[in-house]
C-alpha cells in the first residue's frame, strides 16, 4: 500500500506534517517503538508508530529521525497523547531527511492504525491468505469467545501448509495451530529466542532442533502494564520487555521465504500482540486486587479488613470455588547491571507469566488460561504473586507432598529458559512462601517470601530461588513479635542512625542495609553502591560509633538485621 492511502481513510485520525512530495511510497509492514535506537529492530519499508517518550529534549529529534531514515522507514507517526502536539524540532528533522510525517490524534489508538496496515500490506502482497488477517480481526474484536490467536494459527496451517506455536518466554505453549510441540522443544526454543534478542539479532531467529528447523518471530506489543494498556509506547530498553514478550515458533526456515511471506508472518505477529493486550487489559482487576490485598497487608491492617478483602478477591480468581481458599506468596526482582532499567513492572509481568495452576506442569495446554488465576502487584523493583490454591482435603494421606508451588519446580521451569534473555548483566530471584489458611497468615507468608528471596539472592547463578522451607525460624517469628516489643527493639539501634542522615543528609541505614545484603563484604558493597571503599569504611565506622556496635561480630550484624527486618 502506498503512504498516501493512509490519509484517504479518516478513521485513522492522520495528519500529514511534511513530506507531501514521498507519499508514493510503499508502505511493507508497521511498527510501534519509543526505544531511542529501533534501527536493530527494522528491515525497510515500515511505518514507524512512536509516542514520543524517546524525546526528553529538541536535541533528541535529529538522531531518531537519523537513525530511521537510514534504516529505510518510509514515514514517521507521531502520536499526540504524551505532548499535546508534535515537536517543531521532529518537524523539521523530519524535513531534513526528506521523511513524511503525520500526526495522530490522541483519541486514536495505535492498534487501530496497526490493524489497518497489516490488512491492507497482507492483502496486497498475500492475497490468498487476505482472509486470515481480515477473519482473525473479526475474532478478536467479538469478545473473549471469538478464539483467539490459535484460529489464526489455525488458519496458517490450512491455507500455508505452516505448523506454528505461540510461546511464553519460558517455552509455555499459549496457543498452537495443531499438535502440542515435543516436550522440551518449547523451553529450548524460549532460550535461543532471549539470547538472540538480547544480542540483537535481527528476527526471524533460525534454531535448529535435532532435525527440525524453526524460525522465531518476537511479538513485541508497546510496553507492558498501564502505559500499554493506554496505548503509548513505554519501552525504552529491551531488557525492560524480554523476559516477558511472547513469541511465535513456526516450523520451517525463514531464511529460504520470499518477502511477501516474511511480511505476512510479521503482520500475524502483530495481530497476536493486539489480543496480548487485552489479555493483559482484562487482568487489570487482578492486579488492582493484589495491590489492595498488598497495601493492607503491609500497613498493618486488622485481619478482619484483610479477609473480606480476599473474599473479593476468591470469586475472581477460582470462580465457582465453594469453599475459602488457601493462599501462597511468590515474590520476585530482577535486578540489571547499571541499575538503569525499571524492573516492578517487568517482574509483574513475568510473573504473570510463569505463575501457572499448581496441578498443570509448566508445558502443558490443558489450562487454557493459567496465569489468569493469579494476581500480580509490584512495589518498587519488587513483585509480589498472590496465588490461590484449593482447600487442602482433612484427610490427605499423610507423608504427601504439601499442595502449591514449589521454589524447586519453578526454578526447573524458568532456569534455562531465562539465562539467555538475563544475559551477562541481569539476575532473577524468587522467594516463595508456605501456603497460609487465612488472612492472618498472608503477612507472614509475605515476610516468608521476601526473606526466602534474599536467600535466593545470595546463590550463584542468574536464576536463583528458594522456598519457606530453608529459611531459619527467627524469619517464621518475626511477624508474631508485639509491635511495642519491634519498636523499642528497632529504635534502640535504628534511631540514632536515622537522626544522624536526617540532620547531615548521610545515608547510613541504606549503607546498613547494603553492607549486611552484601554479607559483609567490603568490594560488593562498595560497588552496589557506587563508593570508594574508604568511603564506605567511613560510613560503616560512623555507624559503630553511632550505635556501638561492631559490625565485624556476628551477633551485632544480627541484631542489626533483625531490627531492618522489623522496622
Amino acid at each position: 500500500m502506498r503512504l498516501r492511502a493512509l490519509l484517504e481513510t479518516d478513521a485513522l485520525g492522520l495528519r500529514l506534517l511534511g513530506g507531501e512530495d514521498e507519499l508514493d511510497r510503499t508502505v511493507r509492514g508497521v511498527m510501534t517503538t519509543d526505544l531511542r535506537d529501533p534501527s536493530r529492530y527494522l528491515s525497510g519499508g515500515e511505518l514507524v508508530l512512536t509516542g514520543l517518550a524517546w524525546r526528553h529534549s529538541p536535541e533528541d529529534s535529529e538522531p531518531f529521525v537519523r537513525l530511521l531514515a537510514s534504516a529505510g522507514v518510509v514515514g514517521l507517526a507521531a502520536g499526540e497523547a504524551e505532548l499535546g502536539s508534535v515537536p517543531q524540532d521532529l518537524i523539521e528533522a523530519c524535513a531534513r531527511h526528506r521523511l513524511p510525517l503525520f500526526s495522530v490524534a490522541e483519541s486514536v489508538a495505535f492498534a487501530t492504525i496497526t490493524e489497518h496496515v497489516v490488512r491492507q500490506v497482507s492483502g496486497e502482497r498475500a492475497g490468498d491468505l487476505a482472509t486470515v488477517v481480515d477473519r482473525h480481526r473479526r475474532l478478536m474484536t467479538s469478545g473473549p469467545t471469538g478464539g483467539g490467536p490459535e484460529v489464526v494459527l489455525d488458519l496458517l496451517t490450512s491455507d500455508l501448509d505452516l505448523h506454528a506455536w505461540v510461546l511464553s518466554p519460558v517455552g509455555r505453549q499459549i496457543a498452537g495451530s495443531d499438535t502440542p510441540l515435543p516436550a522440551g522443544v518449547g523451553p529450548a526454543l524460549a532460550a535461543e529466542h532471549l539470547a538472540a534478542s538480547r544480542t540483537g539479532r535481527r528476527s526471524p531467529h533460525r534454531v535448529v532442533l535435532g532435525s527440525t528447523a524453526y524460525s522465531l518471530f518476537p511479538i513485541r506489543t508497546a510496553g507492558r502494564g498501564a502505559d500499554r494498556i493506554a496505548g503509548t509506547a513505554a519501552s525504552r530498553d529491551v531488557r525492560e520487555n524480554v523476559l516477558s514478550d511472547w513469541l511465535l515458533a513456526v516450523e520451517a526456515d525463514a531464511g529460504d521465504w520470499p518477502a511477501a511471506r516474511l511480511d505476512l508472518l510479521q503482520g500475524v505477529t502483530q495481530l497476536i500482540a493486539v489480543e496480548r493486550d487485552r489479555r493483559d487489559a482484562a487482568r487489570t482487576v487482578r492486579r488492582r486486587l493484589a495491590q489492595e490485598v498488598l497495601e493492607l497487608v503491609q500497613t498493618g491492617a486488622a485481619p478482619s479488613e484483610i479477609a473480606a478483602r480476599l473474599r473479593v478477591a476468591a470469586p475472581v480468581l477460582l470462580p465457582g470455588l465453594g469453599a475459602a481458599p488457601h493462599w501462597q506468596v511468590v515474590v520476585a526482582r530482577v535486578e540489571w547491571d547499571g541499575g538503569s532499567v525499571e524492573s516492578g513492572p517487568a517482574a509483574q509481568a513475568l510473573l504473570e507469566e510463569i505463575l501457572v495452576d499448581p496441578t498443570v506442569p509448566a508445558d502443558s495446554t490443558a489450562a487454557a488460561e493459567p496465569a489468569d488465576r493469579i494476581a500480580v502487584a509490584h512495589s518498587g523493583e519488587e513483585a509480589i504473586a498472590l496465588v490461590p490454591l484449593p482447600a487442602v482435603a482433612a484427610d490427605q494421606p499423610e507423608g504427601a507432598e504439601s499442595p502449591g508451588l514449589h521454589a524447586e519446580t519453578l526454578l526447573s521451569a524458568v532456569q534455562a529458559p531465562l539465562s539467555g534473555g538475563l544475559a551477562d548483566d541481569g539476575r532473577l530471584t524468587l522467594g516463595v512462601s508456605a501456603p497460609v489458611h487465612s488472612a492472618e497468615g498472608l503477612r507472614g507468608a509475605l515476610e516468608e517470601a521476601r526473606h526466602a528471596r534474599r536467600v535466593a539472592a545470595a546463590r550463584p547463578g542468574r536464576v536463583a530461588a528458594a522456598g519457606h522451607h530453608e529459611l531459619a525460624s527467627h524469619v517464621l517469628l518475626l511477624p508474631f513479635v508485639p509491635d511495642d516489643v519491634r519498636r523499642a527493639f528497632t529504635a534502640r539501634l535504628l534511631d540514632p542512625l536515622r537522626d544522624y542522615d536526617r540532620r547531615h543528609r548521610a545515608e547510613l541505614v541504606p549503607t546498613l542495609e547494603a553492607f549486611l545484603d552484601s554479607d559483609g563484604s567490603w568490594t560488593r558493597c562498595a560497588t552496589r553502591l557506587h563508593l570508594h571503599v574508604n568511603t564506605l569504611r567511613y560510613r560503616v565506622g560512623r555507624i559503630e560509633q553511632l550505635t556501638g556496635r561492631d559490625l565485624s561480630r556476628l551477633e551485632d550484624k544480627l541484631d542489626f538485621f533483625l531490627a531492618l527486618r522489623m522496622s
